[in-house]
C-alpha cells in the first residue's frame, strides 16, 4: 500500500508542502491543513503496510528512535503534572508522523527524497528573492532595516533558520551539470543574501561555522575553496554591517541562560510539564521563552526530558559521521551543526506543531533516518548530484 501511485505522490507533496507552503501559503491555518492532507494522513494510512521499512529503520538507528519513544512518552506523561489537557499530545503524533514519513516515501532510495530537498532549496530562492523585492523596493524600507520573510517565515530569526539550512544542503548536494551548477550558485547567493539581510546573527554564525567547518567532513579541494571564500565573504560583511550587528549588544542571551539555569534548577527532574506557560526573566524583562532550545526542553520536561533529547540529537551526528563518505552523510553533518549552532541562540519550542523551528529540530532528524537503508550507505547515495 505504501508504495502505491497515490501514496507516493501525496506523501511526495507533503515534502515539498511542509518546505515552500510555511512561505507561500496565504494562511497558517491551509499550511497546516495541507500538511494533514499531504503527510498526516497519507502517513496513517501506510503505516502498517509499511513495516518493514520502519523495521529497518528501528534496527540501524535503535539508538534514535528509543531516545525519540521514551522522550515521546516523558513527555506525555508530564502532562499530569503540567496541568495541560491529554489532547496536548497529538502534536507529538504529527512529529512522530512526520519522522515516518521520509524513510516510507524514500523506500530504500533516499536520493528520491533527497531530491526533493533540493528542488525546495531552489523554492526558498524564490522565496528569498521575492521576499527581498518586496521588502527592499515594493515596501520600499531602508536598506539596513531587518528583512522579513513570506509568511510563516516572516520573523528575522526563524525565517533565517530556514533559509540558512536549506543553503547548507543545497551548498552539500550540488548537481554535476555545469548550466545546473550555474543556478546553484545563484540560488546559493539568493539564501545567503537573505540570511545577511535579515542581521540574525545567530543563523550568520551559524552558516559561517558550518562553512569553515565542512572540510572536516568533506575534504576536497573545492570544500576548502568555499571556506576560504565564506570566511573572506563573513570578513566584508562584518565590516559594512559592522554597527547594525554590534548596535543590540548580547540581546540579552547571557542573561537568558542564566535565568534559565535558575529555573531549571527549581524544577530539575520533572520540569514545569509539556505546553506549561512560563517566562523567563532578564534584567527586568520578561521574555516567553529561552532563546535556547536545550534550556528551553529542559524547563519543559526537566533533566530526564534533556537527557533523551540529547541522546536522539547527538546520535543523529554520529549517523552522518560513520556515513561521512557519502554524500547523504556529508550533507546530514552539515545539517546537524548549523541547526547546533542555531539552537544556542534561538528556538522557542521542541515539541509544537510544525512551524520554522522544525528546519533545525526534526528535519535534519527526518533525514537521518533515510541513512538507515543500506543504498544509502554504498554507490547509490552518488545519484543525488544527479540534477534533475
Amino acid at each position: 500500500m505504501y508504495e502505491s501511485r497515490w501514496a507516493q505522490t501525496l506523501m511526495t507533496c507533503g515534502v515539498l508542502w511542509f518546505m515552500l507552503a510555511i512561505a507561500f501559503a496565504p494562511t497558517n491555518k491551509i499550511y497546516q491543513q495541507g500538511l494533514v492532507v499531504f503527510v498526516w494522513l497519507p502517513t496513517l494510512l501506510v503505516a502498517w503496510s509499511a513495516r518493514p521499512v520502519l523495521a529497518q529503520v528501528w534496527h540501524a538507528q535503535r539508538a534514535l528512535c528509543l531516545a525519540l519513544i521514551g522522550l515521546a512518552a516523558w513527555a506525555t506523561l508530564s502532562l499530569s503534572w503540567s496541568g495541560q489537557p491529554l489532547s496536548q499530545a497529538k502534536q507529538l503524533l504529527y512529529i512522530a508522523l512526520f519522522v515516518m514519513s521520509w524513510p516510507i516515501l524514500a523506500n530504500g532510495r533516499p536520493e528520491r527524497v533527497v531530491r526533493l530537498l533540493q528542488w525546495g532549496g531552489l523554492g526558498l530562492a524564490v522565496m528569498a528573492a521575492a521576499a527581498m523585492v518586496r521588502f527592499y523596493f515594493i515596501d520600499a524600507r531602508p536598506l539596513m532595516d531587518r528583512l522579513e520573510g513570506l509568511g510563516e517565515l516572516a520573523h528575522p530569526i526563524l525565517g533565517a533558520y530556514a533559509v540558512g539550512i536549506a543553503g547548507v544542503w543545497m551548498l552539500h548536494w550540488m548537481p554535476r551539470e555545469r548550466g545546473m551548477q550555474a543556478l546553484w550558485w545563484v540560488a546559493l547567493a539568493l539564501l545567503g543574501a537573505f540570511v545577511v539581510f535579515t542581521q540574525s546573527r545567530g543563523a550568520a554564525v551559524a552558516l559561517l561555522v558550518t562553512v569553515l567547518a565542512m572540510p572536516i567532513w568533506r575534504c576536497n579541494r573545492q570544500t576548502v575553496v568555499i571556506s576560504v571564500a565564506g570566511l573572506i565573504g563573513a570578513g566584508i560583511v562584518f565590516w559594512c554591517m559592522q554597527a547594525q550587528m554590534m548596535s543590540r549588544g548580547s540581546s540579552y542571551r547571557p542573561e537568558l541562560f542564566m535565568s534559565s539555569v535558575q529555573m531549571i534548577k527549581a524544577h530539575p527532574w520533572l520540569g514545569l510539564g509539556l505546553e506549561a506557560p512560563f517566562g523567563v526573566p532578564a534584567l527586568g524583562i520578561m521574555f516567553d521563552h529561552s532563546h535556547n532550545l536545550f534550556t528551553s526542553v529542559a524547563i519543559s520536561l526537566g533533566l530526564p526530558g534533556l537527557l533523551l533529547w540529547s541522546i536522539a540529537w547527538f546520535s543523529v551526528v554520529v549517523y552522518g559521521w560513520r556515513a561521512r563518505a557519502t554524500l547523504l552523510g556529508q550533507g546530514l553533518v552539515g545539517m546537524w551543526v548549523f541547526s547546533t549552532m542555531a539552537m544556542q541562540f534561538d528556538a522557542a519550542s521542541l515539541l509544537d506543531t510544525p512551524r520554522a523551528e522544525w528546519f533545525i529540530t526534526w528535519l535534519p532528524i527526518a533525514v537521518a533516518t533515510l541513512l538507515s537503508f543500506k543504498t544509502a550507505q554504498g554507490e547509490a547515495c552518488d545519484k543525488i548530484s544527479r540534477f534533475p
